[in-house]
């Protein structure tokens, strides 16, 4: 007796295998690339200073100590401390949540929204284009980090504003990408094989064709993270960002700054160091997240 099968149902690949052929390819995208590897550990590591740096830090970051200001770097404390007497090393580490929750929360922004300006503008062009494009040339008409810190001096120096500012001015970089590569790929063969089928157009925008515009804007997601990173950091350094005494590694900066002609020189550089290798992780990172994404790289 033969049993009959449905070929659509036995040639599917179930939520396992798509699990399984996510993670080979991931592993064969790291195996090709040291510098994709490399970029991938050390963000790895970024990550666990986040989620666990409370637990592993020797020191209260906000703990002060007359006794013990100004003491370069020594095996009781690692990177020095600084002139209320909290040590260095502890508050780097915990400084990386903040940070890097800002700049991974503005790039999220900025990238859902620009995806979806920028798609719509592609696919459907006309009036959509017009705006959509008027809007982003107003944003890009002023310097980025200039408009940043008119948006936190006009809404207040929280934590949410510059997240907000920093989305904002990183919003044009998604939205011109999107509609560039939606535009390229709206009359393409696939895509008109997918409208006879029956596909209503946000679908097709959604599941056809925005995939394939997703591997140039995981290179600049990258990108902005760094660029995230550092507008945080530039605007508390000027004091329009996170404010003292919460760790944050422009603020830490700034401190050390005061510090530096008179020899202590541990203060502005550790935390200058760990921002620097940040924005370093993000910038290896884009070509690894550009493969892991990328239709025509998973065979």
């Amino acid at each position: 007796m033969t049993t009959l099968t449905d070929p659509a149902a036995s040639s599917s690949p179930g939520p396992a295998t798509r699990r399984n052929s996510f993670w080979r390819h991931f592993r064969y995208v790291l195996a090709s690339n040291p510098v994709t590897a490399l970029s991938f550990a050390l963000f790895g590591m970024f990550v666990l200073a986040a989620l666990f740096g409370p637990w592993l830090v020797p020191y209260d970051p906000l703990a002060t100590s007359g006794d013990r200001a100004l003491q370069p770097p020594s095996w009781s404390h690692w990177f020095g401390t600084d002139h209320l007497g909290r040590d260095v090393f502890s508050r780097v580490v915990i400084a990386t949540r903040l940070d890097l929750s800002i700049s991974v929360a503005a790039v999220a922004l900025s990238f859902l929204a620009g995806s979806v300006l920028g798609s719509l503008a592609g696919y459907y062009g006309g009036w959509t284009d017009r705006i959509v494009g008027r809007c982003l040339d107003t944003i890009m008409a002023f310097p980025l980090f200039v408009l940043a810190m008119g948006i936190v001096a006009a809404a207040g120096n929280t934590i949410e504003n510059v997240i907000y500012a920093t989305a904002i001015i990183n919003l044009p970089f998604y939205a011109r990408m999107a509609r560039a590569e939606v535009n390229i790929r709206r009359e393409a063969g696939f895509v008109q094989a997918a409208k006879l089928s029956g596909n209503s157009d946000l679908r097709v925008l959604a599941v056809h064709i925005f995939p394939n515009a997703l591997p140039p804007m995981m290179v600049q997601i990258s990108l902005n993270l760094g660029w995230a990173i550092l507008n945080a950091a530039g605007l508390s350094f000027i004091g329009l960002g996170v404010r003292p005494p919460t760790p944050e590694w422009g603020i830490m900066v700034a401190e050390g700054a005061n510090f530096i002609m008179s020899g202590e020189w541990w203060l502005a550089l550790f935390p200058g160091a760990a921002l620097m290798l940040a924005v370093f992780t993000f910038n290896l990172m884009g070509d690894g997240l550009r493969d892991l994404v990328d239709p025509q790289r998973r065979t």
